[in-house]
């Protein structure tokens, strides 16, 4: 049995819990919180300080990273990759480079394993724009997110001083996806592909034009977008922005000859974004403690891993019914 502790337990936690209920060779040791453990209501978890996480060390074989990108993982990843074998979903795709060198250089010095921006984009949609790319090199690929729920944006917009509570939509151009599908050449920037919008609460007495003005200019999430912001009570977040349904699709659009065009098209369409993430994440968690037993030391990404890592099924098996 793989021995996993979650570190962190929010909706992406709460959603790895559910995801190793489904898979046999997944054992949970904990939830790690920098909450008060009696506080933390899991779906059957034992619950744990963070500080009681170093205590565990024989006894986890890989831990599942689930705090926000903006604020936690950047620190927190390279912390626990001191002891542990690490999984997280860091995706802050201008950083990425960064914070992959960071934790490469000390899962090396330590003898561990790190798979870092584990999920659908980055992840997933990553190994399918490779694809892509490989196949058709004379094309251009496109990445459309949306209409969904973002946790990283959301969380973004969590951690400014003064707002309560946030949620924010990424919605794609669909009239733009389907003039790409037919064949167009577009010259396509950031802000033509997708607009961003948000739901905030605010506390009591916090300048909303301040915050607006903050939103908007927020590197890597918000500067490059058309973005609207709408001010709400906690109770309109609570009754209409709670789910969190998100998807998107990777669009190539290429020639094989002359004019003879070729789309490949990869789309996900998820109801909840934070349970489809969490079951990447434990996917490769797998893939993780394998590489480690090899002494595979240091850190990878999505790209690195060889797919039957994924599977707990034997090659033999994965041969006969998937080939």
């Amino acid at each position: 049995m793989i021995k996993v502790a979650i570190i962190g337990y929010g909706n992406l936690g709460r959603g790895v819990e559910r995801s190793i209920k489904q898979n046999n060779d997944m054992e949970l040791v904990g939830v790690f919180t920098r909450r008060d453990p009696e506080t933390v209501q899991t779906e059957g978890a034992k619950a744990f300080t963070m500080e009681h996480l170093k205590q565990k060390k024989g006894e986890i074989d890989v831990c599942i990273l689930c705090g926000g990108s903006a604020t936690d993982l950047p620190s927190q990843t390279p912390e626990w990759t001191h002891l542990f074998n690490t999984i997280d979903s860091f995706d802050t795709h201008a950083k990425i480079p960064e914070h992959f060198a960071k934790v490469d250089q000390v899962a090396k010095e330590n003898q561990t394993t790190s798979i870092i921006s584990t999920g659908w984009d980055p992840g997933l949609f990553s190994l399918n724009r490779l694809y892509a790319q490989s196949i058709l090199p004379v094309g251009q690929t496109n990445t459309f997110w949306g209409k969904g729920v973002s946790q990283g944006h959301s969380d973004a917009l969590r951690r400014i001083n003064g707002v309560l509570d946030a949620v924010q939509y990424t919605i794609p151009n669909s009239e733009v996806i389907e003039k790409l599908k037919a064949g167009e050449q577009l010259e396509l920037t950031t802000r033509d592909k997708h607009f961003r919008e948000c739901f905030v609460v605010l506390a009591d007495g916090v300048d909303a034009e301040e915050i607006r003005k903050e939103i908007v200019s927020m590197p890597n999430y918000f500067a490059d977008y058309d973005t609207e912001v709408h001010f709400i009570t906690q109770a309109e977040l609570d009754q209409n922005h709670k789910e969190m349904p998100h998807g998107g699709t990777v669009l190539h659009t290429g020639i094989t000859h002359e004019n003879t065009k070729q789309v490949i098209e990869y789309n996900l369409q998820l109801e909840s974004n934070p349970e489809f993430t969490a079951s990447v994440l434990v996917a490769y968690a797998r893939a993780c403690v394998r590489l480690a037993k090899e002494k595979q030391f240091g850190a990878y990404t999505v790209l690195d891993i060889p797919p039957k890592y994924l599977s707990d099924r034997s090659d033999e098996v994965l041969r006969k019914e998937l080939l």
